[in-house]
């Protein structure tokens, strides 16, 4: 009898190793089968805008269908002022619109504005833009924007101080 209980002790182990080698397998093939289904759909950044905000409005084709036009004042674009921040939807219901401002080459921190609904597809917030030391700077300003087509970032650049 004591040899069996020494085998089954070796084997017990083994046995121990096989099935959390099992669990492991088991759980990381689960994360990858329902990973894609578990995640966002329509969830996109487009391309950075071919529009400089500090000249005007600018209006970009949206993905499915629809156009988004936006505007933000007083131009040229100043730091450390009040900036009004309009968007306009054309052929596409938006439930949701952000925009968040980011240093291009620096990082500024979190510099984002929740626009407010008007109705009839328009929404408008305030914000500003910090200041920076270095004179002028690149921005980039991402629209995100969230509807039943989905979620996705509209980005513009413009540049301050210059």
């Amino acid at each position: 009898m004591p040899v069996f209980w020494k085998w089954l002790a070796v084997d017990r182990k083994v046995l121990i190793s096989f099935f959390l080698f099992l669990l492991l397998a088991g759980l990381l093939g689960a994360g990858y089968w329902l990973g894609p289904k578990l995640a966002s759909k329509g969830e996109q950044v487009l391309p950075v805008a071919a529009c400089d905000l500090n000249l005007g409005p600018c209006t970009v084709e949206l993905p499915g269908g629809g156009r988004l036009r936006v505007e933000i004042g007083p131009r040229p674009i100043p730091v450390l002022k009040p900036l009004d921040v309009r968007v306009a939807f054309e052929g596409f219901q938006a439930e949701k619109v952000l925009l968040d401002f980011s240093g291009v080459e620096m990082d500024m921190g979190f510099n984002q504005v929740s626009l407010k609904p008007l109705g009839e597809g328009r929404f408008a917030g305030r914000g500003n833009l910090p200041v920076c030391v270095t004179g002028a700077m690149v921005w980039q300003a991402t629209f995100m924007i969230e509807g039943r087509a989905g979620r996705f970032g509209v980005p513009f650049r413009f540049i301050t101080g210059h």
